[in-house]
This record gives structure tokens, sequence and C-alpha cells, in this order.
């Protein structure tokens, strides 16, 4: 794989060939039609991921302020276009004017679509690190990954809430720091912003690798790709807003081109994390950390 045992210690310089390594395994894993599939299911998973993520933040921030909060990050990655389809879709899955059996079938019909990404997104994570789950056609394994990947969406609103009190917090500061000292000290608010964002996403990542797939894995190799993936998320979001907002992809399509934003959003999102799950595991086998198979699963006898 490299030219570095697995007995070494990472240095600064194996960077460029993990690099290297990385990108022939995730060329090889086929990341495309991986990418491909787990944006279509989050296509059907939308409604319901988006109304319990701001459900559940808004116990605490208040429903219209989160609307309003995750209206402004999309219109900011796919357009104000987009976003405005996406607010109706929010509203009109809150409909609450339905009767009780109604209601708990909306319900339960919400949890198993918000959950469908997680689900085909574990099942990818598990094709890339080569982890065969046993009895992955059984009902109770089914049941079980559906709820470990609505841990996840608590996870993500959990994470949002903390995002967005951090944010406000650092908006709050940078109004005084402007009316108090001089303008250089701003910069020092937006790279601290920046610096937040990182890191929220880096755990975001970090639990998705250590849980959500089929395998054991050290924190130490959770963090570096975490990390990794989390630097190359956030680039690639903001050249995504660069490209949807000059190239406007969505416009060719008419009445579905928010559907067709989401569907490329989440791919290109997705090819990013496949690449950083890579580095992960390339990674783990260079240093002889290893990622290995649960007592649920095994290993691929082709790895």
């Amino acid at each position: 794989m490299g030219s570095q045992s697995n007995t070494d210690t990472f240095k600064l310089k194996h960077l460029p060939s993990l690099i290297i390594d990385t990108y022939k395994a995730w060329d090889a894993s086929n990341p495309f039609r991986l990418s491909a599939i787990v944006a279509y299911y989050a296509v059907l998973s939308l409604p319901g991921l988006l109304v319990i993520v701001i459900n559940i933040v808004g116990l605490v921030w208040g429903v219209e302020i989160v609307q309003g909060q995750l209206t402004d990050e999309i219109s900011r990655a796919l357009g104000s276009d987009a976003a405005t389809s996406i607010q109706t879709i929010m509203m009109e899955t809150q409909n609450k004017d339905n009767s009780t059996l109604a209601t708990i079938l909306g319900i339960a019909t919400l949890i198993f679509g918000a959950t469908g990404v997680f689900y085909h997104l574990q099942l990818s994570l598990n094709q890339i690190w080569k982890i065969e789950p046993k009895n992955s056609s059984s009902f109770t394994k089914m049941i079980l990954d559906r709820v470990r990947s609505f841990a996840f969406i608590l996870a993500i609103g959990f994470l949002l809430l903390i995002s967005f009190l951090i944010t406000t917090a650092i908006s709050a500061l940078n109004d005084y720091i402007r009316s108090m000292l001089p303008e250089f000290i701003i910069y020092i608010a937006f790279t601290l912003d920046f610096l937040v964002s990182i890191a929220i996403i880096t755990v975001l990542f970090a639990l998705i690798f250590k849980y959500l797939p089929d395998a054991k894995i050290k924190w130490k190799t959770v963090w570096i790709g975490a990390l990794i993936t989390s630097v190359l998320f956030v680039i690639g979001k903001f050249l995504l807003g660069l490209y949807f907002g000059e190239a406007q992809p969505g416009t060719t399509y008419g009445a579905a081109g928010t559907v067709v934003l989401v569907l490329l959003w989440v791919s290109y999102s997705c090819l990013i994390l496949f690449f950083g799950a890579e580095f992960t595991w390339v990674f783990s086998k260079r240093y002889g950390l290893g990622i290995q198979s649960n007592s649920k699963s095994e290993k691929k006898k082709n790895v």
C-alpha cells in the first residue's frame, strides 16, 4: 500500500503517499455509484429528517427560529429558490390537521424515511471498509440499524443546537468587538467561527465513523480521519456554493430543479465523505491500527 511499514508512527511527510493510496482505494470502491444511492435516499429522507431535527432543536431554540436558520444555510448551499421549495416542504410536512391514527402513521413514516439515508450510508461505509455484516437481511438487524440511524438524527439535532448557540454567541461578541476594538479583531472572530464549524463537523464525522458501520475502530484513527474529512467537506461546501451560484444547474430542470440540486449536493458531499472514509481505512492499515469487524459482522476475504 505504501512505503512505510505498519510499525511506523504517522509523520507529516507520509501524508502525500497516504493521499495517493487513499485515492486509489477510493476510485476502486466505485464511489460515484455509492454516492448516487445515498443521494437518492437523502431525497426521500429529506422531509422527515428536516421535521425531526427542527422539532428537536426547536424545543430549546424555537421552531420558527430553527426553520429560519436552516433556510439560510440551505440558501447559501443551494440557492434561494431551492431554500424556498424546501421550506414549503417543511411547512407541509408539519401540518397537524390530522386524525390521531394519521398522526401516528405519519410519525412512523417520518422516522422510517428520515433514517433511510443513514441506513444506506452505513451500507456504503461497510463496503468501503470491507465489512460483511452477518445476518444482514434479518428483521432484527434492520430494526437495530434503523434505531442506530435515528440516534444519529438526534446527534445531528444536538450538534446543530450547539452550533446555533455558539454562532449566536460569536455574532454577539463580534458586534461588541466592532464597537470597542479595531476592525482587524473582527477577522479573529470570523476565524473562531470557522474553527468552531470545523470542530462540530469533525465530531459528527467521528461519530459516523465510530458507530455507524458494523466495525470496531480505534478513536485515534477516528479523529484523524474525521478531521481530514471535515476540512475537505468545508472546502467542498464552499466550492459547491460557488458552483451552484454561478452555474445554477437546477434551472435546466424547471420544477424538478430543487430535487436535482439536493441530489447533486448530497452526491458530491458523499464523494468527500467516502474519500475521508477511505483515508481512515488506509491510515488504519498503514500504521497497524486496523479496522476490525464487530461481533455482528465479519471481514471480507478479499481485503
